[in-house]
């Protein structure tokens, strides 16, 4: 019999748990930032294997915090805990555990049956399993742990091996030809605010999101390829920060929508003509 499972990942803050998602996957699943707290929902990839289909659901940072829009992203991540039928905690190696990595425990101290944690960046010259291990003895005593990378993938197979011993029977959710379940039109969002963020992160970190406006799509285009046109909007809070988007002489924001085809062609089969625009949430 077949295995199939959800598995929701968690883990502070860039723990690296975007890049695992898309490691795991082989392809461009969730966008990935130096910028803290990059995702906000949560992202689906999906592998399929001789042994069965294990569905990833990507979710934001657990920060600690009483922040509204930190709180909604705990939210997200507690949901998706709840809801999956398997847990993979991700530790980033090269951080001593905080208030969060101590918040995760407590959420995980009642699903340690189901859970698996991930000592991660065991590639960076800083990381130090040890601590990470010594921290999962004293709050998760008895977790299985594996040490990855989820930049180069070492490691990384071992783990889904023993994802999919730990994963029930069952039917696949997904056609085998799917590695993700996301609609076209938030894929393109997405692609437009990493780029954007990547660029941004330090007059505009958190401040920005993106919006789909418009999209016509021609079958017959581009010698039967096909087109697709998508005018987007990038939304900043503020007026005075458009013209930091824009950048001087319309550069910034060419360099993000070049940057995003370029990305957005390695997805789709289609040409992707992009039209992209700034606004403030007041407009």
């Amino acid at each position: 019999m077949s295995k199939a499972a959800f598995v929701a990942i968690i883990g502070r803050p860039s723990a690296g748990k975007s890049t695992m998602v898309n490691k795991i996957c082989g392809e461009k699943v969730s966008i990935v930032s130096a910028v803290p707290q990059t995702t906000r929902d949560a992202i689906r990839g999906i592998l399929t294997r001789e042994q069965g289909q294990l569905v990833f659901v990507d979710t934001p940072g657990r920060h600690k915090s009483e922040k509204k829009f930190n709180i909604k992203l705990s939210e997200i991540s507690a949901k998706a805990v709840e809801d999956s039928d398997l847990i993979l905690y991700v530790l980033d190696a090269t951080r001593a555990p905080g208030p969060e990595e101590i918040e995760i425990a407590g959420l995980l101290a009642a699903r340690q049956e189901r859970a698996i944690a991930a000592v991660n960046k065991i590639d960076d010259k800083n990381a130090d399993t040890a601590r990470a291990r010594e921290f999962i003895s004293q709050y998760l005593q008895g977790l299985r742990c594996c040490e990855v990378s989820a930049k180069t993938g070492e490691g990384v197979e071992p783990l889904l091996e023993a994802l999919y011993a730990m994963a029930p029977e069952g039917e696949a959710f997904y056609d085998a030809e799917y590695y993700t379940d996301q609609e076209v039109d938030f894929r393109i969002a997405e692609i437009i605010r990493e780029k954007a963020i990547n660029r941004l992160r330090e007059e505009i970190p958190h401040a920005l999101r993106v919006e789909i406006a418009d999209t016509q799509f021609d079958a017959n285009a581009e010698n039967g390829r096909g087109k697709l046109w998508v005018r987007a909007f990038i939304v900043v809070e503020r007026e005075s920060q458009k013209g930091i988007v824009v950048g001087k002489g319309g550069l910034m924001i060419r360099a993000i929508r070049l940057a995003a085809l370029k990305e957005l062609d390695r997805i789709f089969d289609w040409k992707i003509e992009l039209d992209i625009r700034v606004k403030s949430n007041n407009k």
